[in-house]
């Protein structure tokens, strides 16, 4: 790095976060003494409660101010350990033990217990919010036990042969913490804006729709770091700015540009480009229980006039979905009957729904700044059209797209969604996005059907292949008759980085929920 490269990068870092020193003033060695990361996103985070936020920028905000059992690395994904040493799994996969790590503190130096983590755990189901539903019916309040100080046992209330792959999304509070400021609703005011983790960041400034300024604790308990003292994540809301960002060195990693960014971003110098295969769908949800899209006729008269062609060509670096799980993943059905842009048939369906001669008017939002999101929903747009109806289109920044998942009045009639899964197994999909306890939740705002709902639960149990496998391909069958969503494309993902940084090594899971501590500047 040239000393020209140095001066600029720290005057471009002040101005967004003033983390270098405060002012334009800092020296090129303060720049390197500090080495901040500069991530940037068009996703702010809607709290810091981990076991109440979810999201992409949430899962990044867990990953570095708290830790888990275990966690994820590699490609392929394997599980490592984390808070936990080592884990012993009984033949019959309903028991695990874990041994914790002694040397696992939280940040105000109280040490990691096996209390600690039942406490967590126990919390997480009885809140029932953010991540609980990967154990969800699987484990209970009498699940968790501590055997010792640094023993913890966890026995499942049923089968689920994606346990241990769950873990690294299920976060462990300091009690001490939590309890000194309960409230009235287990601590959740108080972690929407304080942090009581382990992990090697806190938050040294939030400034919401702006930017997030972490900073490194003094000693953190993990070892083999990179040399990150602290980290921005700044909140750019057009996917063509993050790329300029990008390019002018103000930021070191872009997370959600898009194919036409990446193309420009082609021998750029000094810029690193990651183009990955991940289990990642993106689908348009329609709201199944409230206004005209209540209609199952109406919806797949929709289903049927969608230019998914259209879908396809507007972006590069993707493919169609066939149906509501992504290609390869276990269980998953090539084959699958799904509509496909056929106007006549759409008609067919039309004249048998309330709005027989279309003439009315819906609505979509998407996420504001989202260029691919917007180029999907003008493609809704055009082809609703052709059934005589009207599309008022809404861009909404995040968080205000989460509320508006509350309850079926509050949610647009078509509210597009990318899904990336945490663990590679059916049940992240399954489960998230169309089980009925979901609804209320951005993944899975409204939807809901008993059938799929027992096909999920049988599908989490069940720990013979054979009769797993057919179960899925039964609830692929049942959703795509329900209609609730718009089948659309499986991207792949696109990170690009400045080529100072060292340490990123993609992984196929939240791969954009960017974890700093492996990670250094040169």
């Amino acid at each position: 790095m040239d000393r020209r490269h140095v001066l600029r990068l720290a005057a471009a870092t002040a101005i967004v976060g003033g983390a270098l020193a405060g002012t334009m003033a800092a020296t090129p060695a303060q720049a390197q003494a500090r080495k901040i990361l500069v991530v940037a996103s068009n996703q702010d985070v809607p709290n810091f409660d981990p076991h109440v936020a979810t999201g992409y920028s949430a899962s990044a905000f867990m990953r570095n101010l708290y830790d888990s059992l275990v966690r994820v690395e590699g490609n392929p994904v394997k599980v490592v350990p984390h808070l936990a040493q080592s884990w012993t799994v009984s033949p019959d996969g309903m028991e695990y033990t874990f041994k914790l790590d002694p040397a696992a503190k939280f940040s105000d130096g109280s040490p990691v217990t096996a209390e600690a983590v039942v406490y967590s755990f126990q919390r997480l189901t009885r809140l029932s919010k953010g991540n609980s539903w990967m154990v969800s019916g699987i484990i209970d309040q009498n699940s968790v036990s501590a055997v010792d100080p640094q023993t913890v046992k966890i026995k499942l209330v049923k089968p689920f042969v994606a346990f241990v792959h769950v873990l690294p999304w299920l976060w462990v509070v300091n009690p001490k913490e939590v309890e000194a400021n309960k409230g009235a609703d287990d601590g959740q005011t108080w972690l929407r804006s304080n942090v009581a983790g382990s992990g090697a960041f806190r938050i040294k400034r939030a400034e919401p729709g702006n930017l997030y300024e972490f900073e490194k604790v003094a000693s953190p308990w993990k070892q083999g770091s990179g040399n990150l003292t602290g980290a921005i994540w700044r909140i750019i809301r057009e996917t063509s700015n993050q790329r300029l960002a990008l390019q002018r060195g103000e930021a070191h990693i872009a997370v959600d540009l898009t194919a036409e960014d990446m193309d420009a971003l082609k021998d750029k110098p000094g810029v690193v480009s990651i183009i990955e295969p991940e289990f990642r769908t993106f689908s348009i949800k329609m709201n199944t229980q409230h206004g005209p899209l209540a209609d199952l006729n109406l919806r797949k008269a929709i289903s049927y006039a969608f230019n998914y062609k259209a879908m396809e060509e507007s972006s590069s670096y993707q493919q169609l979905m066939v149906g509501p799980l992504p290609h390869g993943i276990f269980g998953h059905d090539p084959k699958l009957a799904v509509p496909t842009t056929d106007l006549d048939k759409a008609k067919e369906f039309l004249a048998k729904s309330k709005t027989p001669n279309g003439g009315i008017k819906l609505t979509a939002v998407h996420v504001s700044g989202l260029e691919q999101q917007r180029r999907f929903v003008l493609v809704l747009l055009d082809s609703l059209k052709k059934l005589n109806i009207e599309l008022d289109i809404k861009p909404m920044v995040w968080p205000d797209m989460v509320a508006s998942t509350a309850s079926p009045d509050k949610m647009a009639d078509f509210f597009p969604v990318y899904q990336t899964a945490n663990y590679g197994d059916p049940d992240n999909i399954a489960f998230a996005a169309y089980h009925s306890s979901r609804n209320g939740n951005w993944q899975n705002p409204v939807y809901k059907s008993a059938a799929v709902d027992d096909l999920i639960m049988r599908g989490r149990a069940e720990t013979d292949e054979g009769k797993r496998k057919q179960i899925y391909l039964d609830f692929q069958k049942q959703v795509v008759e329900d209609a609730p969503d718009i089948f659309g494309v499986l991207e792949k993902r696109k990170l690009a980085l400045r080529s100072d940084v060292q340490g990123l090594v993609f992984t196929p899971v939240a791969s954009n929920a960017i974890e700093f501590f492996p990670l250094s500047l040169k």
